[in-house]
């Protein structure tokens, strides 16, 4: 009989066991009868292993559960394998037949665990350092700091760091590697002494790839591996949740994941299970095959604008039908990164004949290559012609519909068909930017004038497209086919190449391909995020001044997931995904106001008109390409030693002490104020009485513009206080490299550049009234609003939240002082991290909205009806107009589980876990 893990509120960590050790030698309650039928041994070749069984489960009774999507199937069996009778019940289990039985519908409260956690640097960071405090804080509770350990094994990928400083030259790479190690030292040392420090936690150094690639091409496994306390071994679904939104790629290869924030992923690492509603499952059905000339970018451009207009924020979304014959699992991964920018929680593609030789080809053992094959078709996870799931909703999509395309130029679900593209432009200039096109300045001592439309970066980028090698080998047949006629890039382009995993340097290199990217300016710069990100650097000095001076719309073309406001670049206002291929299309164009389907792009060396069709690869070419040169012998020799790094990061020196030493003079690492002073006592939630109104704020206000990653000035309030500790502007970095210290971070909150408070007219800035009614930054009015006790709100628009899993965006609200958000509609991963942060989020009902509400900002505003709030329960509010009338609403608040009414009374989910954890002492 199976043994059951303990409660997960009071888990401990011995060392040297593995996870399910760890969990079942604590364990209080055996498995139920109904559960127990469930186990069954599965012989893989000579071998046998256990697996918790969804057929036996319907046999035993517990309900039907033959028809349910695949992505779904993957949280029943999590049901199964940690049914406790207590987090776990049978009735949890019996839910999702009721759920197929409803027709998709049955949004129940269950506690899922994740096999285990992905981090990246920027969120990473932040979430060793509370660690790292908790370990501090349970100390001040009394208990041990060991007891502060990751539960499930965490594997964190430095990505996000290294800066386009350096391009278009052989030298790139190592510079900027150079700088980057310059400017992160503080960073580094932090994270190799919480490798060293914390048990089942991994790094893998700078300079190897995305944490998502690295992700998709060694760490998962699909079907994941580990033994009970009976020392035997039992197969279920890897899965995983991650501090980035984009840890929905690996869903390409049916692994089920997805981004939250780095507070809630703290407590998964700790052993608390994720809280969740049993989702919706939207099917989209993909029929045909590409037509000649068209990527996997331009299809998930085109899934991204459908899936955001037909709404799906909370759901899984689950990909399906004959098309997926056709659909390379590179092409797949793609459409699953993309998830966040669609809105779902993921976007899920069950096991088939291709996710088995996506494994095989990626250097996957063959034993656990045939284990994913056997387990996927004994457990009822197997995608085949029969496969007819019940859905909540369904979308199709014949993909030989698809055309070559854009999106932008600031929301992702912008979609452009390339045929389009400069009218579209030109409506954005008169109706968005309302510049005029004709404005030219020229940049001194050179042979050119810039004016609004010019591509000023154009960056193969990011994991979406960089992890398919289909896009990427076709973008080096488009600067082989234009170096050979004598073509460049222009020369204001800033041209980058960052690939996502060094096996596509590897397999540049063997197609010979590497130099004809580099004859076009296509250097590598490194193995990172990098203008997806932010970390794009600056442009030449004089193409600033002039876009400054012009006050030019300059645009940038990458082939990543984001182009939000404020986020490329800050000389840069319109910002166009699009795939590898056309990134370098454009930047030998070197303009957006063209229609690049068919105007000429530029000239060969003897003057001859050049159109795209000149230098555009054939599919067959680039499939025989991609056939010949990404091979299983580049994975397996290019992860051989992923966690070993580079002579630079072997070099770091680290203590070995349990708990961190906090430098004071840091400006990257600071203890942060979360567990300063704890104490046992919780604190009932209570009415809010006239919070003042920080800040109104438009639709689809992203985690961008409420946390910004990339780079600020001297003159905003991160500045002025790295200023007055003699850091200098060159080594200011950016937000996302200092998230380690909550001083700085504090201070960029709100502040993108891009972002508009409504309550100043048409002032642009993390700016907002003060108690005395002058303006200045939201920073310095909140200061003062604390220092007089006066509880602050936020007003928003619909979707706020949108974008990343940047727990900062939550963070910086809660320590601004900021009790409640009140939205006309919440992205479910800020929305979560906003309550892990102690913050309650409302939102507005019987169609009210900001503006129809005349806020102007100098109400004050009141919510009742909190003490003993339930979840998801209305609650009256009042809004004091300055004039002493008064607006009755109702809201809604969107605590939306039980537990995250123990987070709020708690402070926040990490202050309930180590209270929980000093209780088992």
């Amino acid at each position: 009989m199976y043994a059951k893990p303990l409660d997960p509120q009071v888990p401990q960590l011995i060392r040297g066991l593995n996870i399910l050790s760890i969990l079942e030698i604590f364990m209080t309650v055996v498995v139920g009868q109904d559960t127990a039928k469930t186990r069954r041994t599965l012989t893989v070749g000579s071998k046998s292993i256990a697996y918790y069984s969804i057929p036996a489960a319907q046999a035993a009774g517990l309900g039907d559960f033959s028809r349910l999507p695949a992505a779904l199937k993957v949280v029943l069996e999590n049901m199964l394998r940690f049914e406790d009778g207590k987090t776990v019940s049978v009735d949890d289990i019996k839910a999702f037949a009721e759920w197929g039985a409803k027709g998709g519908k049955n949004p129940r409260e269950i506690a899922y665990r994740p096999a285990r956690v992905l981090m990246q640097d920027f969120t990473g960071v932040p979430a060793v350092v509370d660690l790292a405090a908790m370990r501090d804080g349970i100390v001040a509770l009394g208990g041990d700091p060991e007891k502060i350990n990751p539960l499930n094994p965490v594997d964190l990928v430095i990505d996000h760091s290294v800066m386009i400083d350096e391009f278009g030259t052989p030298r790139a790479f190592q510079m900027n590697v150079d700088r980057e190690y310059e400017r992160n030292m503080e960073r580094y040392t932090f994270l190799k002494w919480g490798q060293s420090a914390f048990n089942n936690f991994r790094v893998v150094p700078p300079g190897t790839g995305i944490c998502h690639q690295v992700n998709l091409e060694y760490l998962s496994q699909t079907v994941w591996t580990d033994q009970d306390q009976n020392g035997q071994e039992v197969a279920y679904p890897d899965t995983l949740v991650g501090t980035d939104s984009h840890t929905t790629m690996v869903n390409g290869a049916a692994v089920l994941g997805w981004g939250v924030g780095g507070i809630e992923a703290e407590a998964a690492m700790l052993g608390q299970p994720i809280s969740m509603l049993i989702p919706e499952v939207v099917g989209f059905e993909l029929t045909g095959a590409m037509m000649e000339g068209t990527t996997g970018t331009d299809l998930v451009l085109k899934v991204v604008e459908m899936l955001r207009a037909r709404g799906v924020v909370g759901k899984f979304v689950e990909f399906y039908g004959t098309g997926l014959d056709n659909l390379p699992l590179a092409d797949r991964a793609t459409i699953a990164n993309m998830a966040p920018e669609y809105g779902a929680t993921c976007g899920f593609f069950p096991i088939d004949d291709e996710t088995i030789r996506y494994l095989h080809a990626t250097g996957r053992d063959e034993d656990r290559v045939a284990l994913v094959e056997a387990y996927a078709k004994e457990n009822g996870f197997w995608r085949d012609e029969t496969y007819a799931p019940i859905y909540t909703d369904t979308l199709h999509l014949d993909m030989g519909t698809i055309v070559p395309a854009i999106s932008g130029p600031k929301r992702p679900q912008d979609f452009v068909a390339l045929t389009e593209g400069q009218n579209a432009f030109r409506r954005e200039m008169e109706e968005t930017f309302k510049r005029p096109m004709g404005k030219k300045i020229a940049v001194a001592g050179e042979e050119y004038t810039m004016e609004s439309g010019k591509v000023v970066i154009a960056s193969i980028t990011s994991c979406t497209n960089t992890s398919n090698p289909y896009v990427m080998i076709g973008a080096g047949l488009v600067a082989r086919k234009a170096a050979a006629l004598g073509m460049d890039s222009k020369p204001w382009v800033k041209t980058s190449l960052a690939p996502g995993s060094q096996v596509v340097s590897a397999y540049l290199e063997a197609a010979d391909l590497q130099k004809d990217l580099d004859a076009v300016g296509f250097n590598l710069v490194g193995y990172g995020c990098t203008t997806c990100i932010g970390n794009s650097g600056p442009l030449q000095p004089e193409i600033s001044a002039a876009i400054s001076e012009g006050d030019l719309v300059a645009t940038a073309v990458l082939s990543g997931n984001r182009n939000f406001e404020g986020r490329i670049s800050p000389d840069v206002r319109a910002n166009y995904l699009a795939s590898p291929p056309l990134v370098v299309a454009y930047a030998l164009a070197g303009t957006l106001d063209i229609n690049l389907a068919t105007d000429v792009i530029g000239q060969d060396r003897d003057g001859n008109d050049v159109y795209l069709k000149d230098i555009w690869p054939t599919t067959q070419e680039v499939a025989e390409m991609v056939e010949a040169t990404v091979t299983r012998e580049a994975f397996l020799s290019k992860y051989a030693d992923v966690f070993k790094g580079d002579e630079k990061w072997q070099a770091v020196d680290v203590t070995n002490q349990k708990t961190y030493d906090w430098p004071a003079a840091s400006t990257y690492v600071q203890n942060p104020p979360y567990f300063q002073g704890i104490t046992m006592e919780t604190h009932k939630i209570t009415d809010l009485e006239d919070a003042k109104v920080m800040a109104i704020l438009g639709d689809m206000i992203t985690t961008d513009h409420i946390s910004p990653a990339g780079s600020f000035k001297d003159t905003t309030p991160a500045g002025k206080y790295l200023t007055e500790r003699q850091v200098s502007p060159r080594e200011f970095n950016s937000y996302g490299s200092r998230r380690g210290n909550h001083e700085v971070m504090m201070r960029g909150t709100f502040a993108n550049i891009r972002i508009k408070n409504e309550m100043l007219d048409g002032v642009e800035g993390g700016y907002t009234l003060g108690p005395d009614g002058s303006q200045m930054a939201i920073f310095d009015a909140a200061m003062a609003y604390q220092e007089q006790g006066t509880p602050l709100v936020i007003f928003g628009g619909e979707q706020y939240g949108a974008g990343s899993s940047r727990d900062w965006a939550a963070k910086g609200t809660a320590l601004l002082g900021v009790k409640a958000v009140i939205a006309e509609s919440f992205e479910r991963i800020h929305r979560s991290n906003l309550v892990g942060m102690g913050v309650i989020p409302f939102e507005l009902t019987g169609g009210d909205t900001r503006k129809s509400l005349g806020l102007k900002g100098d109400e004050t505003v009141s919510i009742h009806g909190l003490e003993g709030v339930k979840p998801l329960q209305e609650v009256p509010a009042e809004i004091t107009m300055s004039d002493g009338s008064v607006k009755s609403i109702t809201l809604k608040c969107r605590i939306d589980t039980e537990v995250e009414i123990d987070y709020i009374e708690n402070g926040g989910v990490l202050h309930y876990v180590l209270r929980n954890l000093a209780k088992a002492a």
